[in-house]
């Protein structure tokens, strides 16, 4: 929380921040497409999750993990792919800020991979098409997909990957010391009614039977 005694030097302007980060070189500067190549196809052939960015007509945000057997992103044509959407919390938040602004970001992540596939574009909600029955899984067509029209696409870096160790098994051991687990943070912030008996068997066996 922000008090009386903090100060901050804010960037009010493009030119201040590119006093600090400079123009960047012409190859990343201009490495953005507007179609898919044969190599992103392989990329989200092999890629079991992604990140889902949107943000209403207000400009609130939300970015939403959504995770499925490798290749879940579903290839339409080179300009279109879709997102299969499973149950879940049934919150919706990113579904409802597509349908006041269809405008979304999508993260492609590769286990053990650095880099990453930034894909950006429009978005439709889609209940039903012939391309859901290549989209079972375990016996269950997706309740819905969001259908993205791209409007970029290019490879990101490594660096924030490196910088924090996400693959390394070595940094994993004791990273969530101190951090309680699921069943515990829902009995401290979303259902202090419930036991933690009750929660920990919820977030266990029986979560897991849950995923489709």
């Amino acid at each position: 929380m922000t008090t009386p005694t903090q100060r901050f030097t804010e960037i009010t302007s493009l030119d201040e921040l590119r006093e600090l980060v400079p123009d960047p070189v012409p190859h990343v500067r201009d490495k953005e497409r507007a179609a898919l190549l044969d190599v992103d196809r392989a990329w989200l052939a092999a890629s079991p999750f992604c990140l889902v960015a949107t943000s209403d007509a207000e400009g609130n945000c939300d970015v939403s993990p959504k995770g499925d057997p490798p290749g879940f992103v579903k290839v339409l044509d080179e300009r279109t792919v879709a997102v299969p959407e499973r149950p879940g919390n049934r919150r919706v938040d990113g579904f409802r800020n597509v349908l006041s602004n269809p405008r979304v970001g999508l993260l492609s992540i590769i286990p053990g991979r650095g880099d990453t596939l930034r894909i950006n574009g429009r978005a439709r909600l889609v209940r039903d098409a012939p391309f859901f029955d290549e989209m079972v899984v375990k016996g269950h067509r997706p309740l819905l997909a969001l259908v993205v029209d791209i409007d970029t696409v290019f490879h990101h870096c490594a660096k924030a990957f490196l910088r924090s160790r996400l693959w390394s098994p070595e940094a994993w051991e004791g990273a969530d010391a101190g951090v309680p687990s699921r069943p515990r943070i829902a009995k401290m912030v979303d259902r202090p009614d419930e036991s933690l008996e009750e929660l920990e068997r919820y977030y266990g066996e029986e979560y897991t039977r849950k995923l489709y």
